[in-house]
């Protein structure tokens, strides 16, 4: 059975992802791209083979000749989209964040245990990275030991115009909270956040660091850099008893000559991370065929979660203190 997908937004992450669904996801139709911009939408349409094009979101979810949404418009309209693809009871995978606001995303929760069933699957990608994969199995499988810390540093090449510290902690860091939950298989209870002296909140770019505990007593520690210079870099280590595991994955070349070796690095996150998407719309496609929820995959609640943690950040950051998190209680319903 073939399935009709609809895309709603036609930036960097919606033409990637249109992409994806016309060249690797066989018995996938990318039925409709939808954009604000009716040139933008048919410039990824005619490239990615796309049947139509539109411009109301909401009436693109509706569609009779559409069996599931992606959406990748901009932060703030995801979850009211999300809300309108489960009214209209159809599977949607949502770029992250669900939303900044952890009051919001309960408001997606709260509509989807009404329905009794899962229709949010959120982009924390890095979940189905195998450099990501490998570090949880080797965890599992009992070789490292009781884990004890996650260090984990992202950097990018140049951070946008007006891009503050405090959008690192909502913006950036959002990934590096999933999936250090994912891989520790733990929630956070506590929450600090940091700045080199002199460093001002609002300056562009401006690098945070964070510590993080669990409730299972474990240290997690985060660097967001978005003003690196030298390329795009994510790494962490996981840290147990008995040994540790290292991502080496940023690093794609390597050119030794002139007694120096030079290590070459992609200039943003798709080509370290392209393997992860393509993974996570082919686990969402067979999500949409047989309504069952990709294993490892991020929910509504982990988009919960994740902003429930980037807001305690950034009062930590604000107060310059360590603030405690307590959300309020998971449903049956993501019990997986």
């Amino acid at each position: 059975m073939s399935v009709r997908i609809a895309i709603v937004g036609a930036g960097i992450m919606g033409a990637d992802h249109a992409r994806i669904v016309s060249e690797d996801l066989p018995g996938a139709i990318l039925q409709v791209v939808c954009d604000a911009s009716s040139e933008r939408a048919r410039h990824v349409a005619e490239s990615s083979g796309a049947t139509d094009v539109a411009t109301d979101p909401v009436e693109t979810i509706r569609r009779n000749d559409v069996d599931a949404v992606l959406i990748a418009s901009p932060d703030e309209t995801h979850a009211p989209l999300s809300l309108a693809a489960i009214e209209a009871g159809k599977p949607v995978l949502c770029e992250k964040p669900l939303s900044q606001s952890s009051k919001e995303c309960l408001g997606v929760i709260e509509a989807e245990v009404a329905r009794g069933r899962q229709f949010v699957q959120l982009g924390f990608m890095r979940r189905f990275d195998p450099s990501y994969r490998s570090m949880k199995a080797s965890l599992d499988d009992g070789s490292l030991g009781r884990p004890i810390m996650m260090h984990n540093f992202h950097r990018n090449v140049e951070a946008p115009a007006n891009f503050t510290g405090q959008m690192a902690i909502t913006n950036s860091a959002p990934h590096e909270f999933d999936v250090a939950r994912f891989v520790l298989g733990a929630d956070y209870s506590a929450i600090s956040a940091f700045q080199p002296t002199g460093v001002d909140a609002s300056q562009t770019g401006a690098p945070v660091f964070m510590v993080l505990e669990t409730d299972k007593g474990q240290l997690v520690n985060i660097e967001i850099n978005n003003n690196a210079a030298y390329g795009y870099d994510v790494r962490g280590e996981l840290v147990g008893e008995k040994g540790s595991i290292f991502l080496n994955a940023p690093v794609s070349t390597r050119q030794n000559g002139a007694l120096m070796a030079f290590e070459r690095y992609a200039p943003d996150w798709r080509p370290r991370f392209a393997e992860a998407y393509r993974l996570q719309n082919k686990a969402f496609l067979h999500f949409v065929r047989t309504g069952e929820f990709p294993a490892g995959a991020s929910d509504a609640w982990d988009g919960y979660c994740a902003a429930l943690v980037a807001e305690a950040g950034v009062e930590a950051l604000q107060k310059g203190e360590r603030i405690t998190i307590a959300g309020a209680e998971k449903p049956s319903l993501y019990n997986r």
